[in-house]
């Protein structure tokens, strides 16, 4: 007996088990018009809830239909419910009476998954309308909102046809299989885009690969492609700002470019390790794939606009109709755009760096005095301010070294410079070497190996002495602290030789002097030998400085410069300049450095002994002591001498004169020597000191 049997109230249907058309509702209508009369509508009126086990499968079929219906729209049936799990916002599931016909349960199941497809994007569309989750979320939102629309009119389509007993559960099914792709997939997208939390760039990304994931799928593909647009037209607007006014307009923080508001432009003038062009604008993660080659590109264009601005030099990208970031594409229009705007700000950055603010010209003018090109006023400075360079560091008054450094720029070649007038001096409190130590991002190899030589006890101001230079913005981009820094490491390393060379200078004059003098038998020879293979290793060692170091490196970046491109090229070749001149300078090959050093010391310690050495070898009258020198000789009045000949003292006397000349001899030659091959090994892993190696070997071979 069939179930029904047991439910007299329910009208027997002479009809097997049928999957319903439209044709069969019109003849079960009128077959029984005389009944009672089953409709949906009495069934509602009713308010009874009996089990659906209790109807002929016909009904349960016309039941299931009017239930599905609703839930389709995210409503409970009678006999389908939604069962949702508690903390999880966006999992729900229906379930269907259990004594339903089985047929009819396998159909509705097929459905299921569209009605809770709708459930979840309608509550994240819901959800994502909220201010807190962003631009790019209110816009999937809204795409989703009008996707949904049409979900619906489709539904209330169905339903009209329901009504007319023209809809059958398997026309159901049927009707929905258009929709059933583009709703599962969609679905998916809202689970992940949920379960993470996904904001700006990340949702963008996440319908970008999903469409790639359906290329199989063309209206499914079409969906996702054009609800990704959809989505990224509010992220295209901040984009359209940045690149055509260097504007952040991000009130959410969904753009891939982060500002770092308390790095100020004034570090780059007092910071060795400033990070303002680095990282006051800076690439975030999870930049959209569609921009991911372009970043950069839109990184630098921003940040140009920006410097343009902070010179108050307002500046807008032309604009156009065709200039608009409407969407992206296959025709990849938008790049374009990007690139057209990024030259634009290029190159009126660089014309503003070089044309108004003269940038070649303060480079020249760092050049003339901090890498000594111009040394007319050098050596005027040196003169007057010998006194004070030769005190001990607590001694020296930098207000006074300034006002003689003022003086010699104003009475020599330096004063057509009209960019003198920011050239500083300054005083270090260390060596050159200890300085060296301190500045880890020089990369010096085996700087820990720098202890063995010693600090010196007491070190003067011609040890210490350095020039600084007033860099205004927007020059410091490329003039930075860091630059001014490895410019006067070569400056101190130059100023010291020169220093070096006028002492030797003095000295040989001394020598000079007495040539006139019968010296057989005393150390002035020898001293004289000496003292020119000092001043040939001190000479050969500036002419490798200026002329096979310096001058050609500048002429590399002088040229490279008037061909850069941005303002990012022209600060790569200026730091490729100074890192190249400080490692062909010896600055960062310590073990070299050291040994140059040491030869220094030695050539200061002899032109400094040179006057008590000639002294004691040779007897020269009161009355005839040489009237010249640049080691501070007391100068006398020159008068008639009355003694007919130079009385000469014999250095075999003094054996302590001879022997203070042959120690020094002793270790310049072993220092000398123990450079040559350091220098000929190092000169095979860096080519540019194969003539420098020539040279001290010259001298060498000398001695």
């Amino acid at each position: 007996m069939d179930a029904t049997s047991s439910c007299p109230s329910t009208p027997r249907w002479n009809v097997e088990r049928p999957f319903l058309t439209g044709r069969f509702h019109q003849e079960t209508k009128s077959r029984h018009s005389e009944a009672k009369g089953f409709s949906m509508d009495s069934l509602n009126s009713t308010g009874l809830e009996k089990a659906i086990a209790c109807y002929h499968a016909s009904v349960q079929e016309l039941i299931v239909i009017d239930d599905l219906l609703s839930a389709l729209v995210g409503i409970e049936g009678r006999y389908i419910s939604i069962k949702r799990f508690r903390g999880k916002e966006f999992d729900v599931t229906f379930q269907i009476d259990a004594s339903m016909d089985l047929a009819l349960q396998e159909l509705a199941k097929r459905i299921f998954p569209l009605c809770e497809s709708f459930l979840l994007i309608n509550q994240f569309v819901e959800s994502r309308s909220q201010f807190k989750t962003g631009l790019v979320n209110h816009a999937f939102a809204a795409a989703l909102r009008a996707f949904l629309l049409d979900y619906q009119a489709m539904v209330a389509q169905l339903e009209h046809q329901f009504r007319l007993g023209r809809l059958s559960i398997q026309g159901l099914w049927f009707y929905c299989q258009p929709m059933m792709g583009s709703m599962l997939a969609l679905s998916t997208v809202i689970h992940k885009a949920s379960a993470n939390n996904f904001m700006g760039s990340a949702v963008l990304n996440l319908l970008q690969s999903q469409a790639k994931a359906m290329a199989g799928d063309n209206a499914v593909r079409s969906l996702l492609e054009k609800m990704t647009q959809c989505a990224s037209s509010a992220y295209l607007g901040i984009l359209e700002r940045w690149v055509y006014e260097g504007v952040i307009d991000d009130p959410y923080g969904e753009f891939f470019i982060a500002e770092n508001k308390s790095l100020q432009k004034e570090s780059l003038t007092q910071d060795y390790d400033a990070k303002y062009w680095g990282q006051r604008y800076s690439l975030k993660d999870g930049i959209p794939s569609f921009l991911a080659n372009a970043a950069g590109t839109i990184l630098t264009t921003g940040k140009y606009l920006n410097v343009m601005r902070e010179c108050g030099h307002n500046v807008q990208v032309p604009a156009s109709e065709d200039s608009k970031f409407i969407s992206f594409g296959s025709n990849h229009h938008y790049l374009e755009c990007i690139k057209a705007a990024y030259e634009f700000s290029s190159t009126e950055l660089l014309n503003l760096i070089k044309e108004k603010y003269d940038l070649l010209g303060k480079l020249r003018s760092i050049k003339h005095y901090l890498l000594l090109d111009q040394g007319d006023f050098l050596v005027h400075f040196m003169d007057i301010a010998r006194d004070e360079l030769a005190k001990r560091l607590d001694d020296i008054s930098v207000e006074k070294l300034q006002s003689l450094l003022d003086l010699a720029l104003r009475t020599t070649a330096a004063a057509a410079d009209p960019c003198h007038e920011d050239l500083t001096c300054c005083v270090e409190r260390s060596s050159l070497l200890k300085r060296l130590g301190t500045l880890k991002a020089l990369e010096i190899r085996s700087l820990a190996d720098s202890n063995d030589l010693k600090e010196p006890v007491s070190i003067s101001g011609l040890e210490t002495f350095s020039l600084s230079y007033k860099v205004q913005w927007p020059l410091s981009i490329v003039i930075s602290r860091k630059a001014l820094t490895k410019y006067q490491l070569i400056f101190r390393f130059l100023f010291h030789c020169k220093h070096v060379n006028r002492q030797l200078c003095g000295a040989w004059q001394l020598h000079q002097g007495v040539r006139a003098i019968n010296m057989r038998g005393t150390a002035i020879p020898r001293s004289s030998l000496l003292c020119r293979s000092m001043l040939k290793f001190i000479n050969s060692l500036l002419h490798y400085l200026t002329f096979e170091v310096l001058e050609p490196n500048w002429h590399v970046m002088h040229n490279r410069l008037q061909t850069a491109k941005s303002i990012d090229e022209v600060i790569q070749f200026h730091d490729f300049f100074l890192d190249k001149c400080l490692r062909e300078c010896l600055l960062l090959l310590p073990e070299l450095l050291k040994k140059v050093e040491r030869l220094k010391s030695l050539c200061l310690q002899y032109a400094s002994a040179t006057q008590r050495l000639i002294s004691s070898s040779v007897d020269i009258p009161k009355s005839e002591v040489p009237s010249k020198g640049s080691l501070g000789l007391e100068k006398s009045k020159q008068g008639k001498s009355r003694i007919p000949s130079r009385v000469l003292k014999l250095a075999i006397t003094n054996s302590t004169v001879t022997d203070s000349i042959l120690k020094f001899e002793k270790e310049f030659n072993a220092e000398l020597h123990s450079l040559g091959p350091i220098l000929s090994n190092s000169a095979q892993a860096e080519p540019h000191l194969t003539h420098l190696a020539q040279w001290i070997l010259g001298v060498g071979n000398e001695q």
